[in-house]
């Protein structure tokens, strides 16, 4: 049986690399495109929208169909920022050893 004190150990460890990983993924700027490159995005790590570029080829097109295309390159953006998530954080809870009857609620 895995002693509580170690669990706490590790615990603490766990917290201290979770709060080191959100920091360095606030940091982190992630790219979202629609339209094969016609519009790009720049999302932080914060999900604050910090870039975006049309191409010129865009401005003769119907305001709807501009405005779509912002928001599939966002969506895109906001996509990428969560797989960038998951792989920072999906296997920060492997290493921590917990009894065998202990069960995560996921």
């Amino acid at each position: 049986m895995t002693d509580f004190n170690e669990i706490l150990k590790q615990a603490k460890q766990m917290q201290e690399q979770f709060q080191k990983a959100q920091q360095n993924l606030h940091n982190q700027i992630v790219e979202g495109e629609s339209a094969a490159g016609l519009v790009r995005v720049k999302m932080s790590g914060r999900h604050d929208l910090v870039i975006v570029k049309l191409a010129d080829a865009l401005m003769s097109e119907d305001k709807a169909i501009i405005e779509d295309l912002i928001a599939a390159a966002v969506n895109d953006a906001v996509r990428k920022l969560e797989e960038v998530n998951k792989q920072a954080f999906g296997n920060m809870a492997g290493g921590l050893k917990m009894p065998e009857s202990f069960k995560f609620p996921f």
